[in-house]
């Protein structure tokens, strides 16, 4: 089978293709072959050696989000049969022909999902979801801001949070063509976070009291913007950097009973099972309802892996990048 694996940081041109043996499932685990794999900006930084995106070691094989069917099951496994097709968030060694998974958080893929608009449903979708109601705890009728609001996870936290009943949705985006793209989505207000006034707009969109709510993953100057633009008693939810900068908080700017709360995916997956579950049932509602469109933005064939990178820092994706083996 094919793998992609990297034996130094660098630039996109460090990934290499390789033949291996397929892998065996241990206790515990599943063997899938892969339909599709989601490409996420936290393996880009990895691969850079920078490790906001997770730990840099080397040798290194990018992890994402495996759409797939069972091929194998490994001892006590149960609850999932050989030849059903199903998608999970894989650590490691994602970019392959055949990877083994943890057998706990396979999703079952609906029927009429095909295997990339799946990849979008471990990671990008549960990230938005807890982001908005487990740490974000919006609340009917509450305004959001959301930056970065067309990449992976972004375009689906706008669509989320208007499903949830969010009052006014204001995202951010780098280009005119993203902007346009998550209004399409069901964005209320839409603001280039590049112009020198992005902040002063969005205080105007809110009638100068700020947002309820603030998705920020970004990191940098727009973190410390994100701060202030917090409303009284509102909550800032920090999932990311993606600027691969982050700026420190000083404690008086939370003196207006402001809330800046961090979240990690794999947090809630291992100390909090019960609502990874919920939300994967409500996501699935969602979808399946129309309310949410996972979007992919490129399919792209496994041996272009570094092609993949390329568009990921480019930075001009609409939804997701996916690698179809």
């Amino acid at each position: 089978m094919r793998i992609v694996r990297y034996y130094e940081h660098g630039e996109p041109s460090v990934l290499r293709v390789e033949e291996a043996e397929n892998p065996r499932p241990g206790p515990g685990q599943v063997l899938i072959r892969a339909e599709a794999i989601g490409v996420t900006f936290a393996e880009v930084q990895r691969r850079q050696g920078i490790r906001i995106g997770g730990h840099a070691n080397l040798p290194g094989s990018p992890g994402g989000d495996v759409a797939g069917t069972v091929e194998a099951l490994g001892e006590g496994v149960t609850g999932v049969s050989i030849g059903e097709r199903v998608v999970t968030d894989v650590h490691e060694g994602a970019y392959a022909d055949y990877v083994l998974a943890d057998a706990s958080w396979l999703i079952a893929i609906p029927a009429g999902l095909d295997a990339a608009e799946a990849t979008l449903l471990p990671s990008p979708a549960q990230t938005a979801y807890h982001a908005i109601k487990e740490s974000g705890q919006l609340k009917p009728g509450e305004t959001i801001l959301i930056d970065a609001a067309s990449g992976g996870v972004g375009h689906l936290a706008v669509q989320i949070a208007k499903s949830m009943g969010a009052g006014k949705v204001i995202a951010t985006a780098s280009t005119q063509a993203k902007l346009d793209f998550v209004r399409e989505l069901g964005a209320d207000v839409t603001i280039n976070y590049t112009d020198a006034d992005w902040d002063e707009q969005v205080r105007a969109a809110t009638g100068g009291r700020g947002a309820d709510v603030v998705l920020e993953t970004v990191g940098g100057d727009i973190l410390t913007k994100s701060v202030q633009l917090t409303a009284q008693f509102g909550r800032l939810v920090f999932y990311g950097s993606a600027s691969g900068a982050v700026e420190p908080i000083h404690p008086l700017a939370l003196t207006r009973m402001k809330t800046v709360a961090g979240f990690a995916l794999y947090a809630m997956m291992y100390n909090r099972p019960e609502a990874i579950a919920a939300g994967q049932r409500d996501l699935i509602d969602m979808i399946t309802s129309g309310k949410v469109k996972p979007v992919v933005h490129a399919r792209l064939p496994l041996d272009e892996a570094v092609k993949s990178h390329e568009l990921m820092e480019a930075r001009t994706q609409l939804g997701k990048i996916v690698l179809v083996p």
